[in-house]
Formats: structure tokens, C-alpha cells, sequence
């Protein structure tokens, strides 16, 4: 009687690593988001910055340390990205009238207007991926509790 049962050095096989899986996919969403995006004038990391924004009241924005939280990067990393962003008049930097040690960013109207151009990318990604919707949603659910659990294991 054969075991089924994969031998130890098995997992040890390049093709068994979930995170080679995950990082060859990051990088093929990479390529098309860098398609997908060229005709917004956006770079992938500035596309995640203009969701966060899209998401809030025009009127209040966020302030950079809530934003950098929401899209897990450093303040090293995020400042170039505003600067870049608010050089292409798509964002405003300017700080709270509540603390004036916190840095507030909200879209410009240039900013508000390229929400409607962006609307197509989510879905030509769907489209790409050839999953069926709920499969995106069970996919990126299954991502966000991967994430927690090796967030908390980091951690722990």
C-alpha cells in the first residue's frame, strides 16, 4: 500500500510555497495595473492612494498617519508618493486646523474628476482574472484573514 502523503522534502519544492504563489501574482497584477493605469497618469501605489481618498468626504480628507495605516507604508514611502501626487494637482497637503502637527490630504477637484475615468479598472481586473465575482470575493476574504493570521503570528 502507496501513502498519498507528500514526503517532507516535498514541501521544500518551489512549486508547493504559497508565498511563491502570492508574490507571482502580486507581480502579474503588477503588470496589468501598470497597463490599466498608464492612460489615469497613476502609478499602482498612487492608485491605492486616490481609493483611500475617493472613499472619504471631499470636504475632510485624511490625515497622512491615518492614510499610511490604511495602506500599510511608512511615511518614508507615502511622502514622495503625496508629493508626486500633489505636483500632478491631484491632491492637497495641508495641515489641520484641529493639529497642526497632523497633515491632512484630500483630492482636488482633478482628483474627484479622475474617479469617474477609474471606475473601469476594477472591473477590466475581474475581467482579466476570469474568475466569477464571488470567487474575487471569497478570494480576497481568504487574503484578508491570511493577512491577519501573519500579521498576529509576527507579532505574537
Amino acid at each position: 500500500m502507496t501513502s498519498t502523503r507528500p514526503a517532507a522534502e516535498d514541501f521544500l519544492r518551489l512549486d508547493r510555497q504559497i508565498c511563491f504563489s502570492l508574490n507571482a501574482a502580486s507581480r502579474a497584477f503588477g503588470g496589468l495595473y501598470r497597463v490599466l493605469l498608464k492612460d489615469l497618469g497613476l502609478t499602482y501605489p498612487q492608485y491605492l492612494v486616490m481609493l483611500a481618498l475617493w472613499e472619504e468626504p471631499e470636504s475632510e480628507g485624511l490625515p497622512v498617519k491615518r492614510l499610511g495605516e490604511r495602506l500599510r507604508l511608512d511615511s518614508g514611502t507615502l511622502s514622495p508618493l503625496l508629493k508626486r501626487l500633489e505636483a500632478s494637482g491631484l491632491v492637497r497637503r495641508e495641515r489641520s486646523a484641529r493639529d497642526e502637527r497632523s497633515v491632512n490630504v484630500t483630492p482636488t477637484e482633478a482628483g474627484v474628476a479622475l474617479k469617474e475615468r477609474a471606475v473601469e479598472v476594477p472591473r477590466s481586473i475581474a475581467r482579466a482574472t476570469g474568475f466569477e465575482l464571488d470567487e474575487i470575493e471569497d478570494l480576497r476574504e481568504r487574503l484578508n484573514r491570511l493577512t491577519e493570521a501573519l500579521d498576529t503570528a509576527t507579532l505574537g
